[in-house]
């Protein structure tokens, strides 16, 4: 038997959604509807997101027809990477591809592919979880070809809890929204997620660039997860870390691409100086931000100085997981005047803007409204509200309402 035959008889089996499936039990996403769509317009479609977000699952899914491959399987990754043409003829579309990242060169051959047949739609579809191979293949193979789509760890709805209950608010935020923590028998969070940094740090970040320090790399991202929610000091951060501010700004966007952290730039009219002014850095899940600041406890929680901050990220991620499950275009900003003045939130939908201001709190006050009023001196706004724990609506100032912070789950 050749070679060829038997790692296409390993890699079906490696590979085999029904062996999959069993392992854990799957959630309905919500993103579903806009996968199927694409797949019926694009000859590719293209799924990015974190490591454990679901991706591979959701595809095994919602597209039980597909044959299935990843690329983690080392054997698998040397075949795509080695001879690019033997894997696409042992993987006949219609085909899902996990973690194409890890074979960069396969781009140029699927466009190859693709453009033997333009109109067959649904001929490939892929995952990857690190954006800058990702984007640096679309863009120069795949443009006009592909669709693409993210998948965030779970949102509210899909989790199915109650947001209005105080205590399952501070139990999931500290549980995190990664499907396996969700899904099956009950895990020890501490080590999912001991165990997830340590792979992120041994497959990703090794990956994206050559970084022998791994463990200052990780106190780099335990110095991030203490300025969640706040301004980013570039030179402060690289002086308790001890790397260069160029280095500090390098890793930032490494955080970025593997979808560990996302900025909010500040919100101008001129965007010009959206992109000079500093950002704030929030992480995509706050299960892996509660586990960097050691709160594993409700009671740790509610005692932490950063609960505030845990809070607004939280809800901020929402916000972000509601947009990628939608076809409106969304853009997300913070507000800061030269006097320190802040708005916690600014939400583009569609070329609108809404701001919002998040509390921890189950008490309102006409203060807390303040910071509104002063940006809606200079800006107009679709909507302007106060998101705390108060679980009434409440009329606070001219045009500012306080609202239970789960009315954003509505988009309301």
């Amino acid at each position: 038997m050749s070679v060829s035959a038997n790692l296409k008889s390993d890699f079906t089996f490696a590979g085999s959604p029904d062996i999959l499936r069993s392992m854990t039990q799957y959630i309905p996403r919500a993103i579903e509807k806009r996968l199927k769509d694409a797949v019926s317009q694009f000859p590719v479609v293209l799924i990015t997101g974190p490591r454990q977000a679901g991706k591979s699952t959701l595809l095994q899914h919602a597209l039980p027809d597909y044959k299935y491959v990843t690329l983690d399987d080392p054997l698998v990754r040397a075949l795509a990477t080695n001879d690019p043409e033997l894997f696409l003829s042992t993987y006949k579309s219609p085909v899902i591809i996990d973690e194409i990242q890890y074979a960069p060169n396969l781009f140029s051959y699927l466009k190859l592919h693709v453009d033997r047949n333009r109109s067959k739609y649904g001929q490939y579809v892929l995952t990857g979880s690190q954006t800058f191979q990702l984007m640096k293949g679309v863009s120069e193979s795949l443009a006009g070809r592909i669709a693409i789509l993210q998948l965030y760890p779970l949102s509210w709805s899909e989790i199915a809890k109650s947001p209005k209950d105080d205590q399952v608010c501070v139990e999931q935020m500290i549980q995190g929204f990664y499907p396996e923590l969700s899904a099956g028998p009950k895990k020890d969070q501490n080590l999912w997620y001991s165990s997830y940094v340590a792979t992120y740090l041994e497959r990703d970040v090794r990956n994206l660039k050559a970084i022998t320090d791994l463990n200052r790399f990780q106190t780099f991202l335990s110095l991030i997860a203490v300025r969640a929610g706040q301004l980013l000091n570039m030179s402060e951060i690289a002086k308790e870390c001890g790397i260069s501010e160029p280095t500090v700004k390098d890793w930032l966007t490494i955080l970025q691409a593997t979808y560990v952290i996302f900025l909010l730039q500040p919100y101008y009219n001129n965007v010009t100086k959206r992109l000079v002014k500093s950002p704030k850095v929030f992480f995509v899940d706050t299960g892996l931000l509660c586990y960097l600041l050691g709160i594993d406890t409700p009671d740790r929680f509610r005692k932490a100085s950063e609960r505030g901050h845990i809070f607004e990220n939280m809800v901020i991620a929402e916000c972000v997981k509601q947009a990628a499950q939608r076809t409106e275009r969304s853009e997300f900003y913070f507000y800061r005047t030269a006097d320190s003045v802040e708005v916690d939130l600014i939400w583009v939908r569609s070329g609108k803007p809404s701001a919002y201001e998040i509390k921890w709190s189950k008490t309102l006050d006409r203060q807390m409204a303040q910071p509104m009023v002063t940006l809606l001196k200079d800006h107009r706004m679709e909507d302007t509200k106060v998101l705390s724990l108060h679980e009434n609506d409440v009329p606070l100032m001219d045009g500012v309402t306080g609202s239970h912070w789960s009315s954003i789950l509505k988009g309301e």
